[in-house]
């Protein structure tokens, strides 16, 4: 394995670059002018096969600066010890975009190797491109975060960085998909899901079974942290700001260890009196928490407040039409025959945060629908995680926020008597959304993959001013 690049956190004269061996090597990026750029080179110790086994693989690492405005062409290479050289086709690269300046930012979420995702992707390459500013990506990248396979080479062909980087490979009605290559063009900017957490080690052998197995005292993102050890606040990268062009960007840890829900929240029968049984928080975000004091503190520098637009970004969605919005988001309180979730503190704590910073944009995942919503505060709230599948929609319990949800603008899908729905929750359509700040918009598009040759459709637009 010689993976693709990915790029991480751009500065105002730089970028860093990583890509992957499944051998020891060394490596370096090539830039015009002979210019060459080391990487440092690591095991990662945290990924293993179905089995348990450690995987081998290995991280490359390398910051590019010196880097003047414009794209910049490169290439990365790996030299192995028998004299094996693996070099990849040429990319472009670019510092970060100056404050002020408009940028175009792709919103994703909630990847998991789902059927539809490189058919997503290799439409936003279709209608956009792939240089992109960055890749704004709200959680869930893949199913399990200690499984090698899911990052590299699941056996579907529909790894992440597989999709992300044009080397999926799926068929949707006769049409081979390969995704698209964004992140060699494009940084991310993640935010971890509740699928980027991993359980109690001491006690599984196999990645699934410690995925499935967290406590409040034993969970790590360990996997996620090295393979995405920028952009970083000061609890590493777990949450973080950043200024990317005339947006500012606050990416929060905002999920939960997953028990099944449905859409009356009730605790499986046979997590009843485990104490662990509850959908309890990772990292506390409640009014006094660190995370909170540093988002408050983040809102008010002058960085949020002199960018034209201010963007959330976290994986939980309190605002929405999906299954997964059940149960509130708070601590589960036991009961005689469960847990209780009283009371939501993302609405308790966090709406009227946003609203009294001016925030323009709340970016969420989870629920595997498209969905948005504007609240009293002038707070718009997007869920766009219909990517690779969907749980599906219950416009009929409505939003346990007590918001309306709001009908597309464009070209919404329609109901069995014609009317207009304010979802897409499907699994043959795919979307996905832009957010362009010169035009002050989001822009969400869908397609069809049943119909391989259809259009994409851009069935909505969101007003930022």
């Amino acid at each position: 394995m010689h993976s693709e690049p990915y790029l991480l956190d751009p500065s105002p004269d730089g970028v860093h670059v990583l890509w992957h061996t499944d051998e020891p090597a060394t490596g370096a990026v090539l830039l015009p002018g002979g210019r060459r750029v080391e990487a440092t080179s690591s095991t990662l110790v945290t990924l293993h096969d179905d089995q348990g086994v450690r995987a081998t693989v290995h991280r490359h690492w390398a910051y590019v600066d010196g880097l003047g405005a414009g794209r910049t062409p490169y290439r990365v290479v790996s030299f192995f010890a028998d004299g094996r050289v693996a070099e990849s086709p040429d990319y472009s690269l670019a510092p970060a975009v100056a404050p002020g300046a408009p940028v175009r930012l792709l919103l994703s979420s909630d990847h998991q190797m789902w059927p539809m995702t490189p058919a997503n992707l290799a439409k936003v390459a279709e209608t956009v491109g792939v240089e992109l500013d960055g890749v704004l990506f709200a959680g869930d990248m893949v199913g399990v975060p200690d499984r090698a396979a899911d990052w590299f080479a699941h056996p579907t062909g529909r790894g992440f960085f597989a999709s992300l980087t044009g080397r999926a490979d799926t068929v949707i009605a006769g049409r081979h998909y390969r995704g698209a290559p964004l992140l060699q063009h494009a940084p991310l900017f993640p935010a971890i899901g509740n699928h980027e957490v991993m359980g109690r080690r001491a006690r599984h052998r196999t990645p699934q079974d410690l995925f499935d197995d967290p406590a409040p005292d034993a969970w790590d993102t360990a996997s996620y942290e090295a393979l995405f050890p920028v952009p970083a606040g000061p609890d590493g990268p777990r949450w973080w700001s950043r200024t990317v062009g005339d947006v500012f960007v606050v990416a929060l840890f905002v999920t939960r260890a997953w028990r099944d829900a449905v859409t009356t929240y009730r605790e499986p029968a046979d997590r009843v009196g485990d104490p662990m049984g509850g959908q309890f928080l990772f990292e506390r975000i409640d009014a006094g928490s660190p995370q909170h004091e540093w988002l408050a503190g983040e809102l008010a520098s002058p960085a949020a407040r002199e960018a034209r637009f201010r963007v959330v970004l976290f994986h939980h969605a309190s605002h929405g039409l999906g299954a997964h919005v059940l149960p509130a988001y708070t601590d589960p309180v036991a009961t005689a025959d469960g847990y209780a979730y009283p009371d939501d503190i993302v609405l308790r704590d966090l709406a009227p945060l946003f609203g009294a910073a001016g925030v323009d944009l709340v970016v969420n995942g989870h629920s595997h629908l498209w969905n948005r919503f504007r609240d009293d505060n002038g707070v718009n709230w997007l869920e766009s995680s219909n990517v690779g599948n969907s749980y599906g929609a219950y416009p009929h319990r409505g939003d346990p926020g007590g918001l309306e949800p709001i009908v597309p603008t464009r070209a919404p899908l329609t109901g069995p008597a014609g009317e207009p729905l304010p979802y897409v929750a499907d699994n043959d359509v795919t979307v996905f959304s832009v957010l362009d700040s010169a035009a002050a918009v989001v822009r969400s598009y869908r397609f069809d993959t049943r119909e391989p040759d259809g259009p994409v459709v851009l069935f909505d637009e969101l007003p930022l001013d």
